[in-house]
């Protein structure tokens, strides 16, 4: 079992340069089924979650191979299978959004329920409804969704609450489809824009309006392209908290300030230094940071991806911070993780005037137990403890805290880190973190 050993209590200082967004790169992956023709995507992470959608990919008959750094040439011409395979599918979050191509390309579809990180019910409902309001029919049938079409004609479908991964498929689903197709309450994330761009280069006609409208003019056919993955925001800020944690001083190449407005913010409120060029952004140290209140939103708010990234910087920070998950039922496993390694951590749950507007997910699927504040009071010594990640964030967290913590952290399950993050240990190593990893290959 590969595993990470840390040593912490080093300050970081040098330059990172950001991959392709996890949360971009597999979806432009999947949208370039969407044209019969050779489309070529550039600057890719090595990641685990993108070679899984690569073996879908190649699984459904269609050729994918990299010709160079970064990159991914796409060829599905002769994509013979509308079945995405139990084992493949069942291993990643995107499996869903396959659907809409395979509708497209081949008027049908079956795929098994998507899995991913268990950060609880990720509502899938929204995607569905939003298909069949284009005239697709959709069955559970033997543990897979069965879809079917004779033609997806445009229609006006309007997401009860905001669904990132929700609008990007039925933005993918609706560019072949007869007529023009609104989108109403549509996700506005930088990774939802980088998906548009590429299809509207490719010959799609989608255009953004205001109020979270999404227009979409179907077309006949799409050609190919070549196009650049967008840079990763998530890895952007686990290297700038990973400055302000170890008391340390990271460029950060690439990264884009507009895809970080919120976290950047929150960082001038608690007292961070950073300076914005051409290269990108750089984190710096100067003194001990104040603690902020934070909730997570959809975009443009607080991302929630870095609440628990935050966490730590609030643990070395001064006072009581508040961090509210407003967009997932379940997000704070790493908590116990980091109370257990020091930090102060009580959890509340908060009183909303409106709950059903407050959060984004829906309230029926939420477990009572579920507590979605946690108020953490800083600063406080960390301490080193062995412990299994079970999500990429997570992972991602409990590694910052076991640079800022003595002794010895040891993370198992890094896995997880691998499918958001590209040689997460190696890129801190040159930072001069004291971190090793182990691969067992027995």
């Amino acid at each position: 079992m590969p595993k990470l050993i840390i040593h912490g209590g080093t300050p970081l200082k040098g330059t990172v340069k950001l991959c392709g967004a996890k949360n971009a790169s597999y979806k432009l992956m999947i949208a370039s089924l969407l044209c019969p023709h050779e489309t070529r995507l550039l600057n890719f992470s090595r990641i685990a979650d993108v070679d899984l959608v690569k073996k879908i990919i190649q699984s459904l008959g269609a050729k994918i191979y990299s010709a160079g750094e970064r990159s991914l040439f796409i060829n599905p011409k002769n994509l013979t299978s509308s079945t995405v395979p139990q084992d493949l599918g069942l291993a990643s979050r995107a499996s869903s959004m396959f659907i809409a191509p395979l509708l497209a390309r081949t008027k049908q579809a079956i795929v098994p329920l998507p899995g991913g990180d268990k950060i609880g019910k990720r509502p899938l409902n929204r995607h569905f409804d939003g298909l069949k309001a284009l005239g697709a029919k959709i069955e559970f049938k033997n543990k897979s969704l069965h879809a079917s079409c004779q033609q997806l004609i445009g229609t006006t479908y309007k997401f009860p609450k905001n669904s990132h991964t929700g609008t990007e498929t039925l933005i993918m689903a609706a560019t072949l489809a007869q007529g023009k197709t609104i989108i109403q309450n549509a996700a506005q994330e930088p990774e939802v824009d980088d998906l548009i761009n590429l299809l509207n280069q490719m010959g799609a006609q989608i255009t953004r309006k205001p109020n979270r409208i999404i227009e979409i003019r179907g077309v006949k056919h799409l050609k190919p392209v070549i196009y650049q993955v967008m840079p990763d925001r998530n890895e952007a800020v686990s290297y700038a908290i990973a400055a302000y944690i170890t008391q340390g001083d990271i460029i950060i190449e690439n990264a884009k300030p507009d895809h970080l407005t919120a976290f950047l913010k929150k960082l001038k409120s608690a007292g961070g230094q950073f300076e914005i060029d051409g290269y990108g952004i750089r984190f710096f140290y100067t003194q001990p940071l104040k603690a902020v209140n934070i909730t997570t939103q959809p975009h443009p708010g607080f991302m929630t991806d870095w609440q628990a990234l935050w966490s730590v910087l609030a643990t070395q920070s001064q006072g009581t911070s508040k961090i509210i998950e407003a967009v997932f039922t379940s997000r704070f496993q790493f908590a116990k993780d980091l109370k257990t390694m020091g930090a102060d951590i009580t959890f509340f749950n908060p009183q909303p005037k409106n709950p059903e507007e407050f959060y984004n997910f829906n309230l029926k699927d939420d477990n009572p137990k579920n507590q979605h504040g946690m108020k953490i009071t800083g600063p406080t010594p960390l301490k080193g403890i062995s412990v299994k990640v079970t999500d990429i964030r997570a992972g991602a967290t409990l590694a910052l805290a076991g640079l800022a913590a003595k002794d010895k952290t040891t993370l198992t399950g890094i896995e997880h880190i691998d499918r958001g993050y590209e040689d997460f240990s190696g890129r801190l190593l040159q930072l001069g973190a004291k971190i090793k990893r182990i691969d067992n290959k027995a």
